[in-house]
């Protein structure tokens, strides 16, 4: 007979972890169904490990460039067995924490592969038999690499996101297909480590969704850096082991590349498949994704979605949004749905981009009347004193009204973000945010000069 729950949650991810937690901590008896160990993607084999290695790749910088400030330690190496020996004590550390408050919350953690057996009745079953039904049913089994028709992810030459994290060795030649955010975190560590790195786009321009000016920004930096880009390129085909080549048009012109390793970074796909979904009443997009409302709510009643299984931005910190909304919405609080314009980004790349709200291009397509200021951080002492002046920040506002949209791009813009985020949020004004007192020197102070600046009276610029 199956044991049951207040609620039951197939996959241990951030939604479902979150939605645990939360869940657990407003008195609710909680099964959690992961078939690995919890965390997800986001902590073993996506964010976390990924920014670990991205600060693998700072360190080296800081100290390729350690002699500008006087300290001599001669050219660096590279040792990637510590490096990833490193990243992995990281996981395991967040791994072990993750299941320690789980434990303490008494969320009982039923490992294996579930799926769902009887949606109506909220009801999953796991690979070894084991049932467990509840009055809600969440499911959040995440996301998968998306792959490109006719290119073969084989782990040795042509590597997935998961691949990279777990690179072994330095390919001295590497192909990134993509270059939105995953593609150009990939591309400024394999730089930083000794690849030689091609960007190849099929949009105009990298970043796709970023604000053109921020955009700008990492394009020119890469560029100087020596990363080769090639925008508005189609890619043919992967052929041969070494070298690898590849074939892409540009303008009409077909090219090839050979390089020693290729990575897809092509974006994410839902993981829909072989959970239960067929016939349940459950109603999918023809994406793959899972339709919810604004409450997280599926077709079925009692039968919730969180994270990457919907088409919401596919970030950790949405999927924790949405599993609190949806328990929210099991516990009867009627939560205010979430506003996905407004959801915060970051992007680890060197420099670093992080914004909210809408781009000046979107405003204007909305009908906003829209104004902007932009001030770069090359004026900003502090990171004239760190070295870092590469990047700026912007602000989209309407006229007389609230800001829009805030934009970053420079040293530490994603911990600098969140002063933009609670504007965006909280719909203040530039004269509101100028009036405040940002402490000098700091980066932070960029933002609030950006907005002194939209009252027609700034100070440095």
């Amino acid at each position: 007979m199956a044991e049951h729950f207040d609620v039951v949650i197939l996959g241990g991810g951030p939604g479902g972890y979150a939605a645990a937690l939360y869940g657990a901590a407003a008195g609710l008896r909680i099964a959690l169904v992961e078939e690995s160990r919890v965390g997800g993607t986001c902590l073993h084999r996506g964010c976390i490990p990924a920014k670990e290695l991205l600060q693998t790749a700072e360190v080296l910088r800081t100290v390729r460039d350690a002699a500008e400030f006087g300290v001599g330690v001669g050219e660096p190496t590279l040792d990637l067995p510590v490096a990833l020996a490193r990243k992995q004590k990281v996981v395991d550390k967040l791994t072990k924490g993750l299941e320690s408050l789980l434990k303490g919350r008494q969320v009982t953690v039923v490992p294996g592969t579930g799926m769902i057996a009887d949606a109506a009745d909220r009801r999953l079953r796991v690979a070894d038999g084991t049932e467990c039904t509840g009055d809600a049913l969440v499911l959040a089994t995440g996301s998968a690499p998306r792959s490109i028709p006719g290119i073969d992810v084989d782990g040795e030459r042509v590597l997935s996101s998961d691949h990279v994290l777990a690179l072994d060795r330095v390919p001295a030649r590497t192909a990134i297909i993509g270059g939105g955010a995953i593609g150009c975190e990939f591309a400024s560590y394999l730089h930083d480590v000794g690849s030689e790195v091609t960007l190849l786009e099929a949009l105009p321009a990298i970043l796709p969704g970023v604000d053109a000016q921020v955009a700008d920004v990492v394009f020119r930096a890469f560029r100087r850096r020596g990363i080769s880009m090639h925008t508005g390129v189609h890619v043919e085909g992967v052929e041969g082991v070494e070298p690898t080549v590849v074939r892409f048009t540009e303008a009409g012109n077909v090219s090839t590349l050979e390089v020693d390793a290729v990575v897809v970074s092509v974006g994410r796909r839902p993981r829909s498949e072989g959970i239960g979904l067929e016939g349940s009443g459950v109603a999918v997009d023809p994406h793959g994704y899972v339709v919810v409302d604004g409450c997280m709510r599926t077709a079925v009643p009692g039968v919730y979605a969180v994270g990457d299984l919907v088409a919401t931005p596919a970030l950790a910190h949405v999927g924790f949004a949405e599993a609190i909304v949806a328990i929210k919405s099991v516990l009867g609080e009627d939560p205010a749905p979430l506003d996905y314009d407004k959801v915060p980004w970051g992007i680890y790349c060197h420099p670093e981009v992080a914004f909210s709200g809408l781009t000046e291009a979107v405003a204007r397509e909305r009908g906003h009347d829209v104004v902007t200021s932009v001030h770069r951080f090359g004026g900003n002492s502090r990171a004239i004193v760190l070295g870092e002046t590469d990047g700026m920040v912007k602000i989209v506002a309407e006229r007389d009204g609230p800001v829009l949209g805030v934009h970053l791009a420079g040293p530490w813009a994603t911990e600098l973000l969140a002063e933009g985020y609670l504007a965006v949020s909280w719909e203040a004004t530039a004269a509101e945010i100028g009036a405040l007192i940002h402490a000098h020197p700091t980066l932070s102070e960029l933002f609030g000069e950006t907005a002194l600046a939209l009252t027609g009276r700034g100070l440095h610029g």
